[in-house]
């Protein structure tokens, strides 16, 4: 069954509100936020906030899942959250329409909830769970490069902390872009990286399958009782985080007038990539690997220090993947950026003026190096980001769009959209629960092994 998503042509208006004139814009809004895009610009920045690396964990959470209900979970969620995206644009383009364009998931709660949402628990949760993907990307970045360099250099002695301080000090430099318009290049860049490291990691995975080190494939569901219930939940929790954005609102706003429309092409470019990268690595990694595959299918193609492919060919992957890695990281600086251009930069002097753009290296290079320092103090970060993403990622993908959509709109409780919402924002906030609990249950069994600055 496929799910339309509604249009604002086919819907009943909103109660008629006249046209308000635009507010003023704050230095964050209007700094990094600049509307200059076109919709394929959009599409880049879509596809980069939501194809990172972790999608490598996908054959995991459908070995957890087995065949039928990993590959249904992965369609559903898909759908779902193209769904839930065209909601949060459609909403965005109606307030737009009335003359009052909100930029930030914040505005929207603002206007739609009430101030006290907006201030107190959209946007603090907004920005602690986009620095925490910084983070996560980060340590992801370093874990990389050391993979990359003991693929090379066996015996060699540098740690893992190493490592993160290279790539957060890449991260630094490129983190001085002053716009998230000013990605764009960047972001199309890391569109055609995610094809390649996706078409490597695939067809390692079928390369290994059909060859004689091939390791015995088993598709049985592991684990019994609690253990394997909280398995399902993990897994589910997993495949959400993975089609996860948290920055519609930031990156339609990166849209020249007018936005109709616009939005939803940028979507459909981002699903094209989505769909095609999602299947192809989920299903070749548990084809290839059963109940055996790893957290990341990447670790796989190594048996000990012994690699199943040729050297050439995994470090050319995980070169692919540092590269990606990185655009994804600047994309979910964006928020920490405009809240920090807010407070210290002004609107009154331009971009680029001494009065600006010191504060702005100041500020935003010790954002990188206090995510540096907490990827490489924890690089236990997953579990913890599995914390962030039931409370954080569930809520503003999954929830908060359909309650923006029925708020604005106001379908009739008679009609589909309205109960189609509603049901996808109550199991999504049950989902939410369970997977706090099942994240802080992961952690507390995990917690004995947790040292800082752990060389993993």
């Amino acid at each position: 069954m496929v799910t339309v998503a509604p249009t604002s042509r086919n819907l009943s208006p909103p109660d008629a509100t006249e046209p308000t004139p635009p507010k003023k814009l704050d230095a964050g809004a209007l700094f990094v936020l600049k509307s200059r895009g076109s919709w394929l610009h959009c599409g880049y920045h879509l596809t980069t906030a939501i194809v990172a690396p972790a999608l490598l964990s996908l054959p995991f959470a459908l070995a957890l899942l087995g065949w039928e209900g990993g590959v249904t979970v992965l369609a559903l969620a898909g759908i779902i959250t193209f769904y839930s995206y065209n909601l949060l644009s459609l909403v965005l383009e109606h307030h737009a329409e009335l003359g009052h364009r909100q930029l930030r998931f914040r505005d929207m709660a603002h206007d739609i909830l009430g101030p006290g949402w907006g201030r107190y628990y959209v946007g603090p949760l907004q920005l602690g769970s986009c620095y925490g993907a910084v983070i996560a990307c980060i340590l992801l970045g370093g874990q990389s490069l050391k993979f990359i360099y003991l693929l090379a250099r066996p015996d060699g002695t540098m740690q893992l902390s190493h490592f993160i301080v290279i790539f957060g000090s890449f991260t630094l430099i490129l983190a001085q872009i002053p716009s998230f318009h000013s990605l764009r290049h960047i972001n199309l860049v890391s569109l055609i990286l995610c094809f390649a490291y996706c078409a490597c990691t695939t067809a390692g995975a079928i390369y290994i399958g059909n060859s004689h080190k091939a390791p015995p494939r088993n598709y049985s569901l592991t684990g019994v009782g609690i253990n394997r219930i909280f398995g399902f939940f993990n897994a589910i929790s997993i495949i959400c985080t993975t089609y996860g954005n948290g920055i519609i609102p930031e990156i339609q706003a990166t849209i020249a007038e007018p936005v109709t429309g616009k939005m939803f092409k940028g979507l459909l470019v981002c699903y094209t990539v989505v769909i095609s990268n999602y299947f192809s690595v989920g299903i070749s990694g548990y084809w290839a690997f059963g109940n055996q595959v790893d957290s990341s299918v990447l670790q796989n193609f190594m048996v000990g220090s012994n690699p199943l492919l040729p050297k050439w060919f995994l470090l050319m992957t995980n070169g692919f993947t540092v590269l990606q890695v990185a655009a994804c990281t600047l994309v979910y600086l964006q928020p920490s950026n405009v809240v920090l251009e807010r407070r210290f930069a002004d609107p009154k002097k331009g971009q680029l003026s001494a009065r600006n753009v010191v504060p702005r290296l100041i500020t935003r290079s010790l954002s990188v190096i206090i995510a540096t320092t907490f990827a490489a103090m924890l690089p236990f970060f997953g579990d913890i980001m599995a914390l962030f993403g039931a409370f954080g990622c569930i809520p503003l993908d999954f929830i908060l769009p359909m309650v923006f959509y029925n708020l604005t709109f106001k379908p009739s409780k008679k009609g589909l959209v309205f109960w189609v919402n509603t049901v996808i924002g109550v199991g999504s906030t049950g989902l939410s629960l369970i997977g706090a609990v099942a994240s802080v249950r992961q952690i507390i069994l995990d917690a004995r092994t947790y040292r800082l600055f752990a060389n993993m």
